[in-house]
């Protein structure tokens, strides 16, 4: 294990990182509502927007219910944001696209982001945005990298921990 050569900086880091990702969830919140939206339907209205939207592996990246989504799918369905239709080819599978007020919903949202982000970074100086950027990006891949070991580490200890195997008496 790497040893942590400035622990005393890093209750300092890790909250300064919880603070940034508590401030961005706000002001994603007030952007959705801004537009009449949870910030669960700007999510879903995103994913349609961006076509082949498939319900099942939406929820599935999200870790979120099936059941979840197909509820925001409906809010959204009852809103007119979004229409539906039998996709063809295969009447199993349903097609989903934003419907004009879905689109103009998203313009808003596009608008109001457009102007925090001029409003909050544009002064800052190219130089930190770039050197943020740059560890923005290597924390999150060490914090994906971490999340996936463990996960595989929780696998590999459940199927170890599976029904244990019979012994000779119990036969």
């Amino acid at each position: 294990m790497a040893t942590i050569h400035k622990p005393e900086l890093l209750p300092a880091a890790v909250a300064a990182l919880q603070r940034l990702a508590d401030a961005f969830a706000q002001r994603r919140e007030q952007l959705a509502r801004s537009a009449g939206l949870s910030e669960a339907q700007w999510r879903v209205l995103e994913e349609i927007a961006a076509e082949g939207f498939m319900p099942s592996l939406f929820a599935r990246r999200r870790a979120r219910s099936p059941a979840a989504v197909s509820k925001v799918i409906r809010q959204l369905l009852d809103q007119g944001l979004v229409d539906v239709a039998i996709a063809e080819g295969d009447g199993r599978l349903r097609r989903y696209r934003l419907s004009a007020a879905g689109r103009a919903a998203m313009q808003a949202l596009r608008r109001g982001r457009e102007r925090a982000l001029e409003r909050i970074w544009s002064d800052l100086d190219p130089g930190e945005l770039a050197r943020f950027s740059a560890f923005a990006s290597d924390l999150a891949g060490r914090l994906e990298a971490y999340a996936s070991a463990e996960s595989r580490a929780e696998k590999r200890k459940a199927r170890r921990s599976g029904p244990a195997s019979k012994t000779r008496r119990e036969i």
